[in-house]
């Protein structure tokens, strides 16, 4: 049947507990993917293992280098890891910084670094708080643990509730005694993996490969300087009798006879089948607590006596386990000056304010407070002393007068800040007044803003826009114009209206944007000018009506009947993408009953450069001529349009008005 991922993984998990080894892993089945799972399971295993005696040599030696040696195995590496990471716990524990590690040391790095680090901090303080007996019992996980303190195994211990199982780094094996441990010579077990041309020389805890200068029996050297193995069964130099099968090893041969034996028997050098004696494995094929009794072919468990842990003994009946009074005479666990209080399974010594008495040293120890009572003694950081602790704050804070909490420092009294400070809980704040900026560089000085050179600076101002510390000043031209009350347009100065121009009793005074001209504007022969004279916006206009002398015939049959005179200011449009509308000539047409009159506007004079167009509209029953300004001028400029306006009626003019526009268009935009 086919197997599971897990029972796979089982099974390889298994053989790496009993054989620390998955280099001659048996399959299980010959599923491809069975077999992977078996390896990996049983690799991962072996890890934890190596990972796990790395960490409690760490905690028992207090160094790494002399378990390490020269063995570069990967379960060697795993432990490597291991007690390094564990070691830099302890010294980050030791030397009171935090137990968060690095990142960078990896993940599983971390979890040993944080593990070894927190160690130790549980417990409490018997000479600041008193407690009872029970309560100490309750807070205490570690107070009947048989393995407390090292325990009595000579490297590795693991309570089991009622008693304790001694266990081995990697490279030592148990003792008989359950507590010692003895170096495993790898090169005679053959669990070393020197290769071919090299001598196993044993070390402490592992060993080390040694490569010779020949190859020695078995072996031959290749082209490249390597020894390969002989294979004595392919090549028939092997001396196996007829009855048994010669089956290559490395450097050698084996002869192993036809018939195959049952479990449970291994096969002599003669054919003979051998029971096994199970019990004197090193797997321990018996769980704890029960003792291996070999039969024929196998073996059975029995269970033994109980066992008691550390700090208890067998009653008088050999039944169950009493506690052991260490304090009893002559007994001075404590030494002199201490007084020892039994507790059950263990024992505990008073020292004075601020010490803690050490079982292994026998001497009393400085207590971490800040590290025994993490976040309860001060509000930010904990400073242990001999004895005792004090208080400290961080940036920002100040100690407060309890010598425990901290109140904000109010840094804007010593004026950090070039302008303005504001205090914030733990720190502080500069700010700049309106027109200045904080500076990127020391966020404490304050830059003037150039408000003219920003994105929007061309728009700030009309005319010019001048930087001033902390706000700007808008200009205009020097005459012409004054700054308009918001501070940022210009406005024309109307001259005329001031009377501020200087223009003679026969000229008329008419305003421009920027200035003013003075025009002397006559009516010519058979005219007279219109006693109004209309003013608009930004236009000034003179009317010259018809006056003809009596029988002056002539004068009567001349069409013009008005000529008029305006000025008009225009800007030099910044953006010319349109015609611009500049005047507008309104007339209301004549009704005749046979015929329907026509007017026809036309620009007679003054357009240099067709620059500008008259074009026809009928708006509220009224024809109107409007001028359009058809092509951009650049100011100064000035023309004089002179605007034509025919009534037709039957193909002949019948009436006319002249009307000559002075145009002058300025140099600025507004």
């Amino acid at each position: 049947a086919e197997l599971s991922v897990e029972e796979c993984c089982d099974k390889g998990v298994e053989w790496a507990n009993k054989n620390r080894i998955c280099a001659s892993l048996p399959l299980i089945s010959e599923s491809r993917e069975c077999s992977m799972t078996q390896e990996q399971c049983c690799r991962s295993q072996l890890e934890k293992q190596a990972c796990s005696d790395g960490v409690e040599f760490a905690n028992v030696r207090e160094e790494c280098d002399s378990q390490i040696g020269e063995n570069s195995t990967c379960e060697a590496e795993y432990f490597k890891t291991c007690c390094y990471c564990c070691l830099l716990g302890k010294t980050a524990q030791l030397q009171g910084q935090s137990c968060e590690p690095n990142p960078k040391m990896g993940y599983q790095c971390g979890i040993v670094f944080r593990s070894c680090c927190g160690k130790g901090q549980e417990g409490i303080d018997l000479s600041i708080i008193e407690i009872s007996k029970e309560e100490l019992d309750q807070e205490d996980p570690y107070l009947h643990d048989g393995c407390r303190g090292g325990g009595p195994c000579s490297q590795q211990c693991r309570d089991t509730g009622s008693s304790y199982v001694c266990s081995c780094f990697v490279g030592y094996q148990l003792q008989p005694d359950g507590i010692t441990c003895e170096d495993i010579n790898e090169c005679i077990t053959g669990t070393h993996s020197c290769g071919l041309g090299q001598t196993c020389v044993n070390t402490l805890g592992s060993f080390r490969c040694q490569r010779d200068t020949s190859c020695g029996t078995g072996y031959e050297l290749t082209d490249d300087s390597r020894c390969k193995d002989i294979d004595e069964c392919e090549t028939g130099t092997h001396n196996c009798p007829p009855d048994f099968i010669c089956q290559n090893t490395p450097g050698s041969f084996r002869c192993r006879p036809k018939l195959q034996c049952m479990s449970g028997f291994i096969q002599d050098a003669l054919g003979n089948c051998i029971d096994i004696n199970e019990c004197l494995s090193t797997n321990m094929p018996c769980p704890a607590g029960q003792i291996c009794i070999n039969t024929d072919g196998s073996f059975t468990c029995q269970r033994i006596s109980p066992n008691c842990g550390r700090g208890y003994h067998l009653n008088e009946d050999g039944t169950r386990c009493v506690d052991v009074d260490e304090c009893s005479p002559p007994n001075q666990p404590c030494g002199e000056g201490h007084v020892c209080i039994n507790a059950p399974g263990n024992y505990h010594c008073e020292c004075k304010s601020g010490y803690t008495f050490d079982v292994i040293s026998r001497t009393c120890i400085d207590i971490n407070e800040c590290r025994r009572y993490p976040g309860r003694l001060c509000a930010h950081k904990c400073e242990n002393t001999p004895g005792s602790y004090y208080c400290t704050c961080t940036m920002g804070f100040k100690l407060s007068a309890d010598g425990r909490s901290c109140e904000d420092l109010n840094e804007c009294e010593s004026n950090p800040c070039s302008q303005e400070c504001a205090n914030v809980y733990g720190s502080y704040q500069c700010y700049c007044r309106r027109g200045f900026q904080l500076s990127d560089i020391d966020g404490i000085s304050c830059e003037d803003i150039d408000e003219c050179a920003l994105p929007t600076g061309g728009h700030i101002c009309s005319f010019r826009c001048i930087n001033i510390p902390g706000s700007f000043q808008c200009t205009c031209p020097s005459s012409g114009y004054r700054l308009a009350p918001n501070a940022r347009n210009c406005q024309d100065i109307d001259e005329c209206v001031a009377e501020s121009h200087n223009c003679s009793f026969n000229e008329t005074c008419f305003n421009i944007q920027g200035g003013f001209r003075c025009l002397s504007l006559e009516c010519p022969e058979n005219y007279r000018k219109s006693g109004d004279t209309v003013r608009l916006e930004k236009t000034d206009t003179i009317r010259c009506i018809k006056s003809c002398r009596p029988n002056d015939v002539s004068c009567v049959l001349d069409p013009v009947h008005t000529i008029s005179h305006t000025v008009i200011s225009l800007p030099t449009f910044r953006e010319f993408t349109r015609p611009e509308e500049i005047i507008f000539l309104r007339a209301i047409t004549p009704t005749y009953p046979a015929n329907q009159a026509d007017i026809i506007f036309d620009i007679t004079e003054g357009n240099l450069r067709d620059s500008f167009d008259i074009i026809k509209r009928y708006m509220d029953g009224m024809t109107v001529g409007v001028v359009r300004q058809v092509r951009p001028i650049v100011g100064p400029f000035h023309a004089i349009l002179k605007l034509e306006m025919n009534y037709v009626m039957g193909g002949v003019v019948s009436h006319r008005n002249i009307v000559n526009v002075h145009i002058f268009v300025s140099e600025y935009w507004f």
